[in-house]
């Protein structure tokens, strides 16, 4: 069988701190209130994505990889990582702020929950007046300036707070404590992981448990990165019809491609399946004489032998993501 770009059906959670904006901004459709995440392509242990469309449908990744291999991985991904697909692709809604947490690198979710630690980006979609985020230490503070303002409760005086716009990139490496604001939607990327270690969360009351949710600040103090820094925002700027750089790491690779016209991209120089975000506009591509509709909230994976694609749009913004 050929292999083509491939669609996933969303797994929608319910959160905390979730709201109403993958249903009115992204047009997700699903029941229940408090959605604060679409996971969009997942191979994390029970909330797997299975394909929508076309012949492989009701596939999950794993499904994929043990089918296809490196035809669908790329052969350097499937060395690296064998039948673990190695990123989890989300879209968040904040109606309220998330806690403020840390995650751990490779080493310690190894060996505290074998998994992959959590390296993560965010691209901000949208965001309401004044909205912002946490990120990181305002200053380098020491540890224990870091245990006294945990056990009083007043960890955000040492935090970096940044106000946020539309097209705003934040890295957040493993180490680096993090808050998403209340008003802000944003398309996230990081490796396939679900380990997080809450810091602090308000005194908050879930109202499904009614009760407070867990904190883990004893696992936190081994992997919190104390260093403040000069800035937190990615600068990057954009070309129309042409993809440029924005996120290099060791875990991924991002590219924003700015469409207005028709527009062509060749992946056959990468060695990886590629992730395509449509975090602003409509598109349509076309691939082996197919064409697809794509628009802002969708997210389409290319196994890695899919060579090119022919792009339409009058206005479009789209994260492509690789390994």
């Amino acid at each position: 069988m050929k292999l083509y770009p491939l669609f996933f059906t969303p797994h929608f959670k319910y959160r905390l701190w979730g709201g109403d904006k993958l249903r009115t901004e992204l047009n997700k459709e699903f029941s229940g209130d408090q959605i604060g995440e679409s996971w969009e392509v997942s191979d994390v242990e029970g909330s797997e994505t299975q394909v929508s469309n076309g012949a492989l449908a009701g596939n999950t990744l794993h499904d994929l990889i043990t089918t296809f291999g490196a035809q669908f991985l790329g052969t350097s991904v499937l060395e690296r990582f064998g039948t673990n697909f190695p990123l989890l692709i989300k879209f968040l809604d904040a109606k309220t702020p998330l806690s403020i947490q840390v995650h751990p690198d490779d080493k310690v979710a190894k060996e505290r929950h074998n998994s992959f630690g959590k390296n993560e980006m965010w691209y901000i979609m949208q965001a309401d007046h004044d909205a912002s985020i946490i990120v990181g230490f305002e200053e380098d503070t020491s540890k224990e300036q870091y245990e006294e303002a945990v056990k009083s409760g007043n960890i955000v005086d040492l935090l970096h707070t940044e106000y946020i716009k539309e097209g705003d990139i934040f890295h957040i490496p493993t180490g680096r404590v993090h808050a998403i604001g209340a008003g802000v939607l944003l398309a996230e990327i990081q490796q396939t992981s679900d380990v997080t270690y809450r810091i602090f969360d308000y005194n908050r009351i879930d109202a499904k448990t009614g009760a407070l949710r867990d904190l883990h600040s004893e696992e936190a103090i081994d992997v919190v990165d104390l260093k403040g820094y000069d800035t937190y925002n990615t600068p990057y700027k954009t070309e129309v019809n042409t993809a440029v750089s924005i996120m290099e790491t060791p875990y991924f690779q991002t590219t924003l491609l700015a469409l207005e016209g028709e527009a062509t991209r060749d992946y056959s120089n990468k060695d990886s399946f590629t992730i395509l975000m449509c975090v602003d506009g409509s598109a349509t591509f076309s691939c082996d004489d197919e064409v697809y509709a794509f628009k802002k909230g969708q997210t389409v994976v290319l196994p890695a032998v899919v060579n090119e694609l022919s792009f339409a749009s009058s206005h479009a913004k789209i994260l492509e993501v690789t390994v």
